[in-house]
């Protein structure tokens, strides 16, 4: 039986453990009264100030970045390339600015209304693998920012499966945090078919 997450969980001090127990956990939505669900199977953890890829590097405190300082539990949603939202997890206490990004999904509940918000016909693994795909499949927007994972628009599930093999490895398109980029910080679950690159 799936078992909601709590605020206490988000809070971990440890962005990189954290990033990799959250696949297999269940990532659901509620948007425009319809549900649409999926199982987390790529993430990448950012550790706030020290990180060279993260954007509250050496406490870069901006109108974008102010809410990745507040306490763990609630989204960090911005834009990318003026194209993709990119949905983000805020962890870790107040003041320090650590998140995760959710890089792909497998897809189980609203499966046609993802499909719709993609403009796709069947179901194929491009459907919810990449970070712009997956809050386009699960109707994520900027306006998404600041709310809770713990409310009733966003929240996430353990449904208590242990996944047995999780590939731990670099980051994608962070050739800009220098040795930072090497870090082995994106995790995946290995026998997934829904990845953004392997």
């Amino acid at each position: 039986m799936n078992q909601p997450l709590s605020k206490n969980y988000f809070e971990n001090p440890d962005v990189v453990a954290l990033a990799k127990d959250l696949i297999g956990k269940e990532l659901t939505t509620t948007i425009d009264g319809v549900l649409t669900s999926g199982i987390i199977t790529e993430t990448e953890a950012y550790a706030g100030q020290g990180d060279k890829a993260c954007h509250a590097h050496l406490g870069r405190f901006t109108k974008r970045t102010q809410v990745m300082y507040e306490s763990g539990g609630i989204a960090y949603v911005y834009l990318c390339y003026g194209i993709h939202h990119l949905f983000n997890i805020v962890t870790n206490t107040s003041g320090n600015a650590d998140a995760i990004l959710i890089r792909a999904i497998e897809p189980i509940q609203g499966l046609q209304k993802m499909l719709e918000r993609r403009n796709k016909k069947k179901l194929e693994k491009s459907l919810t693998s990449g970070p712009g795909n997956v809050t386009k499949a699960l109707g994520i927007t900027k306006s998404h920012n600041a709310k809770s994972v713990l409310g009733q628009d966003i929240w996430i599930d353990n449904p208590g499966v242990k996944v047995e093999s999780i590939v731990e490895t670099t980051r994608i398109g962070i050739d800009y945090a220098e040795e930072d980029a090497s870090l082995p910080w994106r995790f995946y679950k290995q026998d997934s078919k829904y990845i953004s690159v392997k």
